[in-house]
């Protein structure tokens, strides 16, 4: 879903902040913003349609670092954009930006960089980034 457009993103999801994910100063709890990214990279690797590609099927990523930058909160009932993007392919890694928009004012409230490893479950070992998964990535920028 592309619910709004921002240079140098070419996919968004929108969310609403739900009344659970907020905390007692009645703005948007800490760790729920790695949830809203979670989201958004879902829908993002739905978008590139990764899942048609045989080699995505065994393919497990874990998170190797998330780095969070706060600038303003977010408050229950608000919609706000998440847009998407891979910022680079490593060999066996993908750091991917996700910023956090308000739907109504365009007020950039967080960005977030995850960088997420390829691992092989049976070794529990790094694993190469597939060319078919890479060129899927590379190509939807």
């Amino acid at each position: 879903m592309n619910a709004a457009s921002r240079e140098g993103f070419a996919f968004s999801h929108r969310l609403r902040v739900r009344y659970a994910e907020i905390d007692g100063q009645k703005v948007v709890f800490n760790s729920r913003y790695l949830e809203y990214a979670d989201v958004a990279l879902s829908e993002y690797w739905r978008w590139l349609k990764l899942s048609d590609l045989p080699e995505w099927r065994g393919m497990e990523f874990h998170v190797a670092r998330a780095v969070v930058e706060y600038k303003a909160p977010f408050r229950y009932d608000e919609k706000f954009d998440a847009f998407v993007r891979t910022d680079r392919i490593g060999r066996s890694s993908l750091t991917s930006r996700i910023e956090l928009v308000h739907a109504r004012t365009g007020a950039l409230h967080t960005v977030i960089e995850l960088v997420y490893v390829n691992v092989d479950l049976d070794t529990g070992r790094s694993a190469p980034v597939p060319d078919a998964v890479r060129a899927r990535m590379q190509d939807s920028e």
